[in-house]
């Protein structure tokens, strides 16, 4: 197992938002975390990114008990976390945005093969390489935030709110690109508002709701059950 949350207690000072949160992910899975606002799926992407101390709990990733690290040295050991807004610095190139993404690379040609590969996976990013990040449009601030993750070479990505204000044909779009990395051997757990969208491309689903985990399986399977389907899907 690549990743394996168990137990887990997180919160926010006094608040306590995550209540024995377990989950796992395989390595070269597409994971989903899923569950109205506020039920705390932020904060367990945050949680294991090393963002935020957990109140109690255990993760471990790839065989090595993480909890409790600063979040460089988790990045270190191979996690990239993606936040919902992206944290991209304005002022500077698209290329430049992307090589701060390598800074835990000491290999030049790594580095050099990375950003090929970021530029394969995105070419709208490799056209615009000069372009301020600042000015840039919504859906190619996603795609830098997700090509800047990917240029430390993880091991793992985390995901929060890929789609979030996105048009639906940008949506799409990034969407695309995940699901293109799953096929070139990454694993993913991603954080997302879409439910019937995340249901239809992962493997897998948990349903997070008041901080604690209420059902978990296969995402067809969770697609089809009548408290998905009335609570998050409409029907």
């Amino acid at each position: 197992m690549l990743l394996e949350v168990k137990n887990l207690d997180a919160g926010y000072g006094f608040l306590h938002i995550l209540r024995n949160v377990s989950l796992s992910v395989e390595k070269g899975e597409y994971v989903c975390l899923v569950g109205p606002n506020g039920a705390g799926k932020s904060t367990t992407l945050k949680t294991i990114a090393g963002l935020i101390s957990p109140i109690g709990g255990e993760v471990c990733f790839d065989g090595e008990t993480i909890s409790g690290l600063a979040g460089y040295k988790v990045a270190r050991r191979g996690i990239a976390y993606i936040s919902e807004e992206m944290n991209l610095f304005s002022n500077m190139t698209v290329h430049e945005n992307l090589l701060m993404g390598a800074y835990t690379v000491r290999d030049k040609q790594l580095e050099k093969n990375r950003l090929a590969f970021v530029y394969a996976l995105f070419p709208q990013l490799e056209g615009r390489k000069n372009q301020l990040a600042g000015t840039m449009s919504g859906g190619e601030r996603k795609m830098l935030g997700i090509g800047r993750a990917l240029m430390c070479n993880p091991k793992m990505l985390l995901v929060d709110e890929p789609s979030f204000g996105l048009a639906p044909l940008l949506t799409e779009d990034v969407f695309d690109s995940l699901d293109t990395l799953i096929k070139e051997g990454g694993t993913i757990l991603v954080v997302e508002q879409n439910v019937t969208k995340t249901l239809d491309v992962t493997d897998r689903g948990y349903v997070l709701e008041h901080g604690r985990i209420e059902l978990e399986g296969p995402s067809a399977e969770l697609a089809r059950d009548p408290h998905v389907r009335k609570a998050f899907l409409g029907v």
